[in-house]
């Protein structure tokens, strides 16, 4: 039985035009009558065998295997809905834009789920293989390339961070715990549970500490500052900590929290891009920073590490990964979450570490640990909390149309995890003295 809010009628999202353009606009011309009719074909051709229902106005249903055009189907499983509510605003975004359409599409509600993550999961788990090889081929003559002011110059690097990371700390406080942690937990058991979420971040925190043998005394460098929490635990160990962010939000907060727990005289938190850096340091803490670094600039930021580190020192790097494969093919693919929730970045592949590190630094990896499932329940957790928020984060001053991007960036990365699709891995480390 359907249920009231995913009846097939439009829902009521209103699109601010002035703030949010490509939302409310949707593609027209002669172009984009022909490339949506080529991606209606392909998405329901993908749709039909995948473990998902897509319903539409006009009573089509697709998914497990059945067929295009069917109305019933036979499979008796429980299969998360996909209403797609205007079909043709839909398939315009999705011919005219790929992906980005595809996530533009779902923050102007032109379809909606019963369930993001359960919808969102079976295509990740089949995002290499969703458009037929030839036209992947052929796309790559025409996609969007990342615009010049995003690429993670310098110059850049601030603007970048900025437009996450400084939409709001109050924003931030809604879905995450008290840790103010915005990055895997590591977590005991699961399924996880929220009264969990804030002991598995100092989890993860203690691990990557211990594996950088963080204690009395220890010169630390953290690069990515986030709210605190990390550099609070060091000093609170002994250690006399530097720590580098590009955001003001989140400088202001460390330090009124680092203040807080008294901790001033052993902290030092600076705005300041990691390429300035100076010094040399013991050890090296970073943790889901190298992502924002953007692939042309991976042999920078590694060099920087190796440049810093004292020799038989140690980093510990906490960081996302995606298969290289398609690390490769995407590389140069400008996505729905580079134009809306995290400019310049770019998932690096473990193998693509690897070769960096091994041909342009001393730095040796000693130790690994891979935790994507935990990362799936930490982004569930935060998800499910944003949106029993959406009043609060209403009353802060954003729309409708951020809660539902923000709610589909949620669920679309917490899919990538639990499809297998992304990992997040613990990666230690050692500088041996010479090359």
């Amino acid at each position: 039985m359907s249920t009231p809010e995913l009846e097939l009628s439009a829902p009521r999202v209103s699109v601010d035009a002035q703030r949010w353009p490509d939302v409310a606009r949707v593609p027209g011309g002669l172009r984009a009558r022909v490339a949506a009719v080529v991606a209606d074909r392909l998405f329901r051709r993908a749709a039909a065998r995948l473990d998902v229902r897509v319903e539409y106005p006009d009573g089509t249903v697709l998914g497990a295997g059945g067929e295009t055009g069917s109305t019933t189907g036979t499979d008796c499983r429980i299969l998360p809905r996909m209403i797609i509510r205007r079909p043709d605003n839909f398939a315009r975004r999705l011919g005219h834009d790929g992906l980005i359409g595809f996530g533009e599409a779902y923050m102007a509600g032109d379809w909606t789920a019963s369930d993001p993550v359960a919808v969102l999961t079976p295509f990740a788990a089949e995002i290499g293989t969703l458009i037929p090889l030839r036209l992947q081929r052929l796309r790559r003559l025409f996609v969007t390339k990342q615009p010049a002011a995003e690429r993670n110059t310098e110059q850049n690097s601030q603007s970048n961070i900025s437009r996450h990371y400084d939409l709001s700390n109050a924003l931030f406080n809604t879905f995450l715990d008290r840790s103010m942690t915005y990055s895997s937990a590591l977590f005991d058991e699961l399924p996880a549970h929220w009264d969990a979420l804030a002991t598995a971040q100092d989890r993860k925190i203690d691990r990557l500490l211990d594996a950088a043998n963080v204690g009395p005394g220890t010169r630390l460098l953290e690069i990515g500052t986030g709210w605190g929490e990390l550099c609070v635990r060091a000093a609170q160990r002994g250690a006399v900590v530097r720590s580098v962010t590009l955001s003001e939000e989140q400088r202001t907060l460390a330090r009124e929290r680092v203040a807080a727990a008294k901790l001033s005289e052993r902290v030092q938190i600076d705005l300041l891009d990691y390429r300035a850096v100076d010094g040399e340091y013991d050890a090296i803490v970073s943790v889901e920073m190298v992502e924002a670094v953007g692939y042309d600039y991976w042999p920078t930021y590694f060099r920087s590490l190796d440049r810093l580190l004292r020799p038989g020192g140690l980093v510990a790097l906490q960081a996302i990964t995606m298969p290289h494969d398609r690390m490769t093919e995407t590389r140069d693919t400008y996505t729905w979450i580079h134009k809306y929730i995290f400019p310049g970045g770019m998932l690096p592949s473990t193998e693509s570490i690897d070769v960096t590190t091994r041909a342009l630094t001393s730095l040796r990896t000693i130790d690994r640990l891979r935790f994507g499932e935990h990362y799936a329940e930490t982004l569930r957790l935060w998800r499910e909390r944003f949106v029993a928020h959406g009043d609060r984060v209403g009353d802060i001053g954003f729309d409708a149309t951020f809660r539902r991007m923000w709610e589909f960036y949620l669920a679309y990365s917490e899919a990538g995890f639990r499809s297998g699709y992304l990992d997040v891995q613990q990666i230690v480390f050692r500088k041996e003295n010479e090359r």
